[in-house]
């Protein structure tokens, strides 16, 4: 299969993907063979949100309509026309993804497979419903992919390289587990923002996206901001309370509940306002339900700090994207070229 085809492929997929959307629920009749697998990827919705508390069905709609956005003929050509396709030796690749969010290994999956290369994945126990029947209907749209996608359960074996997703722990003993293996191996990150106190409402409103979408989980979750001295934090709070209903996940009201008493108990300081902690804190990877926050003195002087932590930080939302930085509201919407951890997994791909 050549990489038209493969890209033709995706390409379907994502309009598959979109049906999915619809408000009235209508199928697209233009679909191959739609009936059956409609009914599959509704089931594992369902599925998925009984089996992850984390994963609402809001969320993982959302995740889909992520990808139906990004796959369409444009992006992916966009995308694309920066590799060679063309001088491909097929190897056999891994990828262990993660289970924080919904599809959160599509990335790799997709990058492995419009590479030309074939795939193993070791799905994480907390996200292993929808991408084995997504992957079932791109096998049946494009035929040749069933030689190429392979679904592993036990220990990964006959591979040629990696890509394996999971915290700070589960890294170290990625790194030892692949060490002979050309690989890539991505930690924990976090996403911080920046506010200057020029913010409107609406801006900050958009933040709130940043900060709740996925409750938290998300490495591209705002997990932190960096304030200016004398920050009136009640702005932020207006503009993040139309997230309120956000304590009605039992999940995430447990979270707020008890991270608020181990912080009272400890005497720690702490501003919150029903649903949200802010801690003053120096680190990124907040809890939760729990907001960190910094003062900075100057942006230069923060712009500083944030080159030094670069490795622990996997985007920067401010209100001055300056062409690096991401807007208010758009950190769960990456394009097919926002790489995760900032490696260039296609280029990795392309030179095994």
């Amino acid at each position: 299969m050549n990489i038209q085809d493969r890209k033709k492929a995706f390409v379907s997929l994502g309009s598959f993907i979109r049906q999915f959307l619809n408000q009235d629920g209508q199928k697209d009749t233009a679909i191959k063979c739609n009936e059956s697998y409609y009914l599959k990827l509704e089931k594992q919705i369902e599925q998925a949100v009984h089996y992850n508390g984390w994963f609402t069905k809001e969320n993982v709609l959302f995740a889909l309509k992520s990808w139906a956005d990004i796959l369409t003929e444009e992006n992916i050509e966009k995308w694309a026309v920066a590799y060679d396709f063309s001088n491909i030796s097929p190897k056999t690749v891994g990828i262990v993804t993660a289970g924080n969010i919904p599809l959160v290994g599509f990335h790799d999956f997709l990058s492995v497979l419009l590479s030309g290369h074939k795939l193993l994945v070791k799905q994480s126990s907390n996200d292993q419903k929808l991408l084995p029947v997504l992957a079932d209907y791109l096998q049946y749209i494009a035929p040749k992919f069933k030689e190429q996608i392979v679904f592993i359960e036990d220990r990964m074996k006959n591979f040629d390289a990696v890509i394996a997703t999971g915290s700070n722990n589960t890294a170290r003993y990625f790194e030892h587990y692949f060490q002979k293996y050309p690989s890539i191996i991505r930690k924990n990150r976090n996403a911080v923002a920046i506010l200057t106190c020029t913010e409107t409402k609406a801006e900050l409103e958009a933040l709130s996206e940043d900060i709740f979408r996925y409750f938290g989980l998300g490495c591209r979750s705002v997990s932190k901001i960096f304030v200016p001295k004398n920050y009136d934090f009640d702005s932020l709070f207006k503009g993040v309370y139309k997230q309120q209903d956000i304590l009605s996940y039992r999940k995430y009201k447990n979270n707020y509940d008890y991270n608020k008493t181990v912080y009272l108990m400890s005497q720690i300081p702490l501003i919150e306002n029903g649903f949200l902690i802010l801690k003053e804190d120096t680190t990124y990877a907040s809890p939760i339900a729990t907001l960190f926050y910094e003062y900075y003195d100057s942006l230069d002087s923060l712009n500083l700090r944030l080159e030094q932590d670069k490795e622990q930080i996997q985007c920067v939302v401010s209100k001055d994207t300056n062409g690096v930085r991401i807007p208010f509201g758009q950190t769960q919407h990456p394009q097919l070229w926002d790489y995760a951890d900032g490696v260039d997994t296609m280029t990795f791909l392309l030179g095994l």
